[in-house]
């Protein structure tokens, strides 16, 4: 059963016929074989007669064919008219690019010729060309209606129709982008030209949404779509990065004129004139700008706007039920568009959430820091009483937090997160105890690589810190700066641009360590080198001394698992003669141990103050017969001398 005719079809089968009507009956030109291919002599009389101006067609005699049809043609105009209320597909896309009468006729025209091969054979017999199936500007301007498709028209703002751009004005062909056949013939497929990593969101095809541009800053992502959502509810979207090129500028509008889509754009940059003006040539569409910080004013587009400001969005209950279908865990912080992702990720895998947030953080991190597992608990750290106590109190603080700023509402000020400050010599436990710590919490942490983030380019510095705690803060990290003075260290004096700028670093770096919410460990040999703006804000500040004879007895101790072979070692000794950190003591014990292993031995004194040698050469430091007593001849032998048995 043949299906009923759109009026749209209707209107351009009326108006070929009648040109072709003309053409035949008015001009009396027959159909050819091979029109267009070449001239003859027939065909050059038959182009001279009909030129303006010299013997064509009497006036009176087209003036009849077009009376003839006139009617048809103006009850087939009436129809689509009355259709363009209604909800087809071609009626709906017509309203969406706020197409005039006149550019609806030509769309219906050109899409017609477009989807039946027997048109284009009747457009080719008007045209007098085998080479012309397609509508060309001579036609639409013989049907009087060439300004559909000026350049300024809606239906090239909205990219509907496509105009050649060589050859002859009259002969340049109208043709219609596939996307927009497809999409009348009820193909939904997205246009292949969009920018990679577009994303729609397709709603109920109903009226177009409110046309104008909406500038959405803050936040992040997903709550600045939230935004985008209480604006145009129910409506459908076109997420994308900026277009790159004409192609994708000019897929982008098509697309979201077919669908009544709102166009969101997601910006890292503002946007170029390239950008501003497609914005401002298709302003038939619902355009919003998003972006975490406010667009310079030079780079809005020309046209009225709107700005909302988004708060930093964390993810409520209601997210986390939505997203993962359980209640919130207070060990994450996770912001809505975090909290996405770690839902794909964790649904990928195994469903388990540790996994998928410990992903989402490390992905960013890697490059920029190494990521500790920990594995040494409070029995591995021996430091003074009162350092262990404020150690303890540091991981309170950081697990309790909830309920001081939460529940019992205390102002957090600047922020809920917490910086320590670990100043000692190195090798007194500063790195031991972050990782100790770290594991008390049930976190990760991540030693940030300060060669990977400090850059000699300008804004290069800011930009590895933001990824930095942008990341952690979606994994509830625990950060750890060693050696922190040469990123918090004092500002100097201005002397040059360098200086100048070293001193906007500090200020930024301040600037992000207030508002980040997680835990924060500075460690420095030096605690005088950090800049007082970065000690207002330490929440807990442990100096690390040298250990004293009684831990240093217990360091020796535990340096030698149980399993190692261990001979006659005068712990009461090392302890009382050697006064250095807990790390030399660990690379004298693993020292000693490499030495009795080649020597095929269990681990002997001898081993053990060979390896303290060692570690003092590597120090400069001077080996006394006080220290070594009775193991001074053996470690100032020459290195020829033959090792110790």
């Amino acid at each position: 059963m043949a299906s009923v005719p759109e009026p749209w079809t209707v209107l351009a089968d009326v108006l070929l016929q009648r040109e072709a009507l003309v053409c035949r009956l008015a001009e009396g030109r027959p159909p050819r074989d091979f029109a267009g291919l070449f001239v003859g002599q027939e065909d050059l009389d038959r182009i001279l007669a009909t030129l303006p101006g010299l013997d064509g067609p009497a006036v009176e005699r087209v003036a009849a064919v077009r009376d003839q049809v006139r009617s048809d043609v103006d009850r087939a105009r009436k129809n689509l008219e009355e259709s363009l209320e209604g909800g087809s597909r071609f009626a709906v896309l017509a309203r969406s690019a706020a197409l005039a009468f006149a550019e609806a006729e030509v769309l219906a025209v050109v899409a017609a010729v477009e989807l039946a091969p027997a048109r284009q054979r009747l457009v080719a017999y008007v045209q007098d060309s085998v080479q012309l199936p397609q509508v060309t500007l001579a036609t639409l301007d013989r049907i009087g209606a060439v300004e559909g498709v000026a350049p300024d028209s809606r239906l090239r703002r909205a990219e509907l129709v496509d105009v050649g751009t060589t050859g002859p004005w009259a002969t340049r062909t109208c043709t219609l982008p596939a996307r927009v056949a497809w999409h009348l013939t009820g193909d939904a497929s997205a246009d292949p030209d969009l920018p990679a990593g577009t994303a729609r969101a397709l709603a109920e095809q109903g009226e177009p949404p409110e046309r104008g541009l909406l500038l959405v800053n803050g936040g992040d992502r997903e709550s600045r779509l939230r935004a985008v959502d209480d604006r145009w509810p129910e409506r459908g979207r076109l997420l994308c990065p900026v277009p790159g090129n004409r192609a994708e500028w000019a897929a982008t509008v098509r697309e979201a004129t077919l669908g009544g889509l709102v166009v969101v754009l997601d910006l890292a940059a503002p946007l170029d004139a390239t950008g501003r003006d497609a914005i401002a040539r298709a302003d038939h569409l619902a355009w919003v700008l998003s972006s975490q910080p406010e667009l310079p004013l030079e780079s809005v587009p020309p046209v009225p706007w709107r700005e909302v400001r988004v708060a930093t969005g964390e993810a409520d209950a209601d997210d986390w039920w939505r997203a993962l279908g359980r209640e919130p865990d207070p060990g994450y912080r996770l912001d809505r568009e975090q909290l996405r992702l770690v839902a794909a990720a964790a649904a990928a895998g195994e469903g388990d959430l540790a996994p998928a947030v410990r992903r989402l953080a490390g992905g960013h991190l890697d490059g920029v820091a190494v990521r500790i597992r920990p594995r040494r608990t409070w029995e591995d750290l021996i430091v003074p009483p009162d350092d262990a106590r404020q150690l303890r109190e540091l991981a309170a603080r950081h697990r309790r937090r909830d309920v001081v700023y939460r529940q019992w509402r205390f102002p957090p000020v600047p922020s809920t997160g917490t910086v320590a400050l670990f100043a000692g010599p190195s090798g007194t436990g500063k790195t031991l105890a972050a990782e100790v710590v770290a594991g008390e919490l049930g976190l990760d942490l991540y030693k940030v690589d300060l060669s990977a983030v400090v850059s000699k380019y300008i804004g290069e510095t800011e930009k590895n810190l933001e990824r930095i705690f942008g990341a952690a803060a979606a994994g509830d990290l625990v950060l750890f700066f060693d050696e922190a003075d040469a990123l918090f260290g004092k500002r100097s004096e201005v002397s040059d641009a360098h200086d100048r700028y070293a001193n906007i670093e500090v200020a930024y770096l301040l600037q992000r360590l207030e508002t980040y919410d997680g835990l924060v460990v500075l460690a420095t040999n030096l605690q005088r080198n950090i800049d007082q703006a970065f000690l207002r804000r330490i929440s807990t500040a442990i100096d690390f001394t040298l250990p004293e004879e009684e831990q240093r007895r217990a360091i020796w101790s535990r340096s030698f698992p149980a399993s190692a072979p261990v001979a006659e070692l005068d712990i009461e000794f090392l302890a009382r003669q050697f006064k250095i950190s807990g790390g030399i003591i660990r690379n004298a014990t693993l020292g000693a141990a490499f030495l009795a292993a080649e020597d095929g031995s269990p681990i002997t004194m001898r081993h053990v103050a060979l390896a303290l040698k060692r570690e003092f050469q590597k120090l400069g430091r001077l080996r006394t017969e006080v220290e070594f007593e009775r193991y001074f001849e053996l470690v100032n032998r020459d290195a020829d001398a033959a090792p110790a048995r």
